[in-house]
């Protein structure tokens, strides 16, 4: 059933990409307008989803101890496997190209990407739909420490205050603060809410669809740098994420599974926009971005007709 489920929720996703691959190749739309439409997602849609998430969960100490211990264990998860990187590829760091693999085998799209399958394989229980907004939470911090620092092999650039004060660092907080207080946002502003977090997921995947219809495709899938990067985010770090899960003490069946599904998700866009704000290897990033999002409609399912 799981695998049922993952299967059909990936085709989903994976034909709004198609709309927005055909929209540019039709001319009815230039995939210039890509970055315009991303704005509307990152400022507007992608907060709407963690307030949405927030909003929906049940009120109790269950779930808020459920939601702190998956935050802390996904950072934890993140920071040990970033920490086996370095060391495997640690006297090849002084290339680019691999330093961009350390983080694309790592940064994932768990919100956009990864909320909607976990909350389709769990749609009883309304907390996992938080965990996809943690474990963005705990990615974010890596990657403006960790990975920053990699990227550019100069710590000046490590910022945990970018890690925070960005729209989805201040809409968690927003939205932690209202569930503490219990306080619901009304019913008809709520409704508004829902339907633009409804968008996110679609507008994400179009908007990969635009970006993939600019690009050389006989390129992007010639390139063994953006297998090498899909095989360890796809199947490597899942399982090793995986693994540490299935060692540790606390954390139910949803809660495990979660951080499987999370984690196997494909390649995220931060790895392009740090490579761009860096100057550092954008187009290699931008295919690894591409082929992990494609090959995942084999791997997710795989992975939980196996474990789940």
């Amino acid at each position: 059933m799981g695998f049922k489920i993952v299967f059909f929720t990936l085709l989903t996703m994976i034909a709004y990409m198609a709309l927005g691959f055909s929209l540019v190749k039709g001319k009815k739309a230039e995939s210039s307008h890509a970055k315009s439409v991303s704005g509307l997602l990152i400022y507007a849609l992608g907060p709407c989803m963690i307030i949405n998430a927030f909003q929906n969960m049940e009120y109790s100490i269950s779930n808020l101890k459920s939601s702190a211990l998956f935050f802390a264990t996904t950072l934890i998860i993140q920071v040990i496997f970033f920490v086996v990187m370095y060391f495997v590829f640690r006297k090849k760091l002084d290339n680019p190209v691999y330093r961009i693999l350390c983080c694309g085998g790592l940064f994932g799209n768990v919100g956009f990407f990864g909320m909607p399958i976990v909350a389709a394989l769990f749609p009883a229980s309304s907390v996992v739909s938080c965990y996809s907004v943690f474990y963005t939470t705990s990615m974010n911090i890596i990657s403006f420490t960790i990975g920053v620092y990699l990227i550019t092999q100069n710590r000046k650039y490590m910022s945990i205050k970018e890690a925070i004060i960005n729209p989805t660092g201040i809409s968690v907080i927003f939205a932690v603060i209202l569930y503490l207080l219990k306080i619901q946002i009304p019913s008809g502003i709520m409704a508004i809410i829902e339907l633009l977090a409804k968008m996110a997921s679609p507008v994400c995947m179009i908007i990969l669809g635009m970006r993939l219809a600019s690009m050389d495709l006989k390129k992007v899938f010639l390139q063994p740098f953006a297998y090498g990067v899909g095989l360890i985010k796809l199947l490597i770090y899942p399982l090793f994420a995986y693994a540490i899960a299935m060692l540790l003490p606390w954390g139910d069946n949803p809660f495990r599974i979660s951080i499987l599904v999370l984690s196997s998700a494909p390649t995220a866009a931060i790895l392009l926009s740090l490579a761009e704000l860096h100057e550092c290897e954008q187009e290699r990033s931008a295919n690894a971005i591409l082929i992990s999002t494609i090959f995942c409609i084999f791997t997710m399912p795989l992975l939980v007709m196996v474990f789940a």
